[in-house]
């Protein structure tokens, strides 16, 4: 059976983030992966975790499925507190040995020596900003892609030998018309086609 932790980086602020669509998006996740005959693990960091039960997790899932809300172009920084909890405290364990380098093999390159291979991850995030503001040079982010935007955490899980799957996005979040459906069936799409 495969295994899939599915990992809650919602930071709430009340009234302005409150975390339903991250709970919506979850949730739908969830569906799709018990429906496809995946064993579920999860994790919602603002109930608090034990970094020992959440690197026993790591260690069992097949499949990492990061939801979060992008807050000032970055994970939100208790998201970003827990990345940095987990991956360093599973050193010599469950994440990596060392950064890779070898003063006696020049072949083995720094971010060469993680211990999750055969491991993968998606990320799934929701922006306020809208869709045309990526892969357009005259776009706020200045051509990046979403994936070329969160560059640091898909270069942590390739630090410990972790390989991505596509990314998905849900844009405009606070529009008066967002469709809320068509998020949820755009995330089931997307599972159906990556997975």
């Amino acid at each position: 059976m495969k295994h899939v932790l599915l990992l809650n980086l919602h930071q709430k602020y009340e009234g302005f983030a409150n975390g339903n669509l991250t709970r919506d998006l979850l949730k739908e996740a969830k569906t799709f992966f018990l429906n496809h005959g995946y064993e579920v693990r999860e994790t919602t960091i603002e109930e608090g975790y034990d970094v020992a039960e959440e690197l026993e997790k790591f260690q069992w899932a097949d499949l990492f499925f990061v939801q979060s809300p992008v807050y000032w172009m970055g994970l939100p920084w208790l998201g970003k507190k827990y990345i940095d909890d987990i991956f360093s405290g599973g050193a010599n364990t469950v994440t990596y040995t060392s950064d890779g380098r070898s003063r006696n093999d020049p072949s083995k390159t720094y971010g060469s020596g993680g211990l999750m291979g055969g491991k993968h991850y998606m990320l799934s995030f929701t922006y306020n900003c809208p869709e045309s503001e990526f892969n357009n040079p005259q776009g706020f982010f200045e051509g990046m892609s979403v994936d070329e935007a969160n560059i640091a955490l898909h270069k942590t899980f390739q630090f410990c030998g972790v390989t991505p799957y596509p990314s998905y996005a849900v844009h405009d979040i606070y529009k008066s018309d967002f469709d809320i459906n068509g998020a949820l069936n755009g995330l089931q799409d997307h599972l159906k086609n990556t997975l």
